[in-house]
């Protein structure tokens, strides 16, 4: 990091919070608070809303994921836009038309407190989770990369947040987003046409794919059924479509953003929106990560991409071993290398099969190496993540791009985590304000609520940052992040689909069937994590809707034949 970079990360970064602060400072009621005074246009619940989702995680996880396993990743996202479709007809004209402040308003309103009240508490446990985990993504990585103490990191995002979200509340997040977003696009797309001009004078980007290809990195559709594979076509469409369902339907980070808007036309818009774009967003951002993989092609890749792992694996017992796995990696790379250029100067064309074993001979060094800093840990009782999928883009930015473009894109990392952890804060105050401290104590004036719900985020800023101190990377991180929701998601949307669609199921059927189905899908989650049965992640969304439907359908039936009977 130079001089230049550190002066465009923090113009970029305090320019984003002193507008957004300024801008909306003195909210008076809970409308404008809560609701954002129902001014925002539809551009800015589109944006806002992929803001929300568009975590540092997405930038940093997902060109590792692409970089690893290809385009396929895109699938998972496959049902957005049937989603969007879905809650434009059906949630956005009954929460408006209910004038709800939170999407929990409305489970009393068709049932009872208690099943309000369990649904926001659901809600609360994973999106609390999840607040710390978007603070601590980025931090952990560019802790380890750029020597930065990370407990100082996780504080100062998580400040930095705090600030802007509890002076403005919803609008201070719009308007914060619509501008984070902003960056995140022009940094992406700086960062993509560097990429491409640093591959060698004679490779075209059409060259680039032709190579991804050849290694089966293009290959963005698999109709397959196999349990195996986490992402296919079927998983993105089915699970795929439940997930953002009860993501963007039921999850309060998601609501408050659109029922900001200034009527039904302007939410409705900005789903659609979110829908049409979020897809060719992923879509780019995995091409980027692919584009990296191409570079590496003809440039280098370290064996390990964490830095800390490899000075741990190098400073121990394990050495030895270590370095003889780079130098077959760089003798491997020099082989491929000439292969490869032999395709580009004759055209010839070079089999799938020929660059498929140079990745797959690749891939094992890489996995040996992994090994070795596992060992090399475990011997020094370090907590050191040898999976390097979230360090590759990361790694590629500080070694490869020009002074200024680094703080660029390290602020689009960063105005990234703010803003899914500023959506996230103010989404939490507000279920914690509207759903439990007003509807179970004495009547509040609108000042004391607008307090109490500052006080809210300001309590829920810092559990996350307290969670991001605590936290342990597992898995990909933007795995991470989708794991816990479907843990959750399936049993929360059955709920709603309950509200909406089986007007003969009562309150009592719904609250038992949602604690029953909890448990269940808790328990499936661990026994597919323990290899006891095979239930990718995604499918718990389904599984977790049609659980808790059939249950409360089940249960509601019994009571009634019960009474028939008394």
């Amino acid at each position: 990091m130079q001089t230049i970079d550190w002066i465009v990360l923090s113009l970029t970064l305090f320019t984003i919070v002193l507008y957004g602060t300024w801008q909306t400072r003195g909210s008076k009621n809970v409308e404008d608070y809560i609701k954002g005074g129902n001014t925002a246009h539809w551009w800015t619940i589109g944006l806002s809303v992929m803001a929300t989702q568009a975590s540092a995680i997405t930038f940093l996880s997902t060109p590792g994921q692409a970089f690893n396993d290809g385009m396929g990743f895109v699938q998972f996202y496959f049902g957005l836009p049937i989603a969007m479709v879905i809650i434009c007809m059906v949630f956005i004209p009954l929460y408006h038309r209910l004038k709800v402040y939170t999407a929990y308003e409305f489970l009393e309103n068709r049932f009872d407190l208690k099943t309000r009240t369990l649904t926001a508490i659901l809600f609360l446990i994973q999106r609390g989770l999840a607040a710390g985990i978007t603070i601590f993504a980025p931090a952990i990585i560019l802790s380890v990369v750029l020597g930065w103490n990370l407990l100082l990191l996780n504080i100062i995002i998580g400040v930095l947040v705090i600030i802007y979200t509890v002076t403005g509340g919803t609008k201070a997040v719009n308007v914060t987003q619509k501008h984070q977003m902003l960056v995140i696009f022009s940094g992406m797309i700086v960062a993509f046409i560097l990429i491409i001009n640093k591959l060698p004078e004679d490779i075209t980007f059409s060259n680039a794919i032709e190579i991804a290809g050849a290694s089966g990195k293009m290959d963005v559709l698999d109709f397959s059924f196999d349990l195996n594979n986490r992402y296919t076509f079927w998983s993105g469409i089915i699970g795929g479509t439940f997930l953002m369902l009860s993501y963007f339907g039921t999850d309060q980070s998601q609501v408050q953003r659109y029922l900001s808007g200034k009527s039904v036309k302007e939410m409705q818009l900005g789903l659609i929106f979110n829908g049409l774009l979020k897809v060719p967003m992923q879509f780019f951002i995995l091409l980027v990560g692919v584009m990296v993989f191409v570079f590496y092609q003809f440039n280098e890749a370290p064996l390990n991409f964490n830095p800390l792992a490899t000075e741990t694996v190098l400073n121990s017992e394990y050495a030895e071993d270590y370095k003889q796995l780079q130098t077959q990696q760089q003798e491997l790379f020099q082989v491929k290398k000439e292969a490869i250029n032999s395709f580009n100067t004759t055209g010839k064309p070079i089999s799938k099969s020929t660059i498929a074993n140079f990745n797959t001979e690749n891939d094992k060094l890489r996995a040996e190496a992994r090994v070795l800093i596992d060992k090399a840990a475990e011997v020094k009782n370090l907590k050191i993540e040898s999976n390097d999928k979230d360090y590759m883009f990361i790694s590629f930015i500080l070694k490869n791009l020009p002074r200024g473009l680094i703080g660029l894109l390290l602020a689009v990392i960063l105005s990234a985590a703010m803003s899914s952890t500023s959506s996230e804060l103010n989404a939490l105050a507000s279920t914690t304000t509207i759903d439990l401290y007003k509807r179970n104590v004495s009547e509040k004036s609108e000042a004391e609520m607008v307090k109490a719900s500052k006080w809210f985020t300001l309590a829920w800023g810092l559990m996350a940052i307290g969670v991001a101190c605590v936290a342990n990377l597992a898995e990909n991180l933007i795995q991470l992040v989708n794991i816990i929701g479907s843990i959750f998601y399936g049993n929360v949307l059955g709920i709603f689909l309950l509200a909406f669609f089986f007007k003969h199921v009562k309150g009592n059927a719904v609250f038992i069937a949602a604690l029953l189905t909890q448990v269940i899908v808790i328990a499936l989650f661990f026994l597919n994590h323990f290899s006891l049965i095979n239930l990718p992640y995604l499918w718990l969304n389904f599984v977790g809707c049609l659980i808790v439907i059939v249950l409360a359908l089940g249960i509601q039936l019994n009571q009634k034949t019960h009474v028939t009977t008394n």
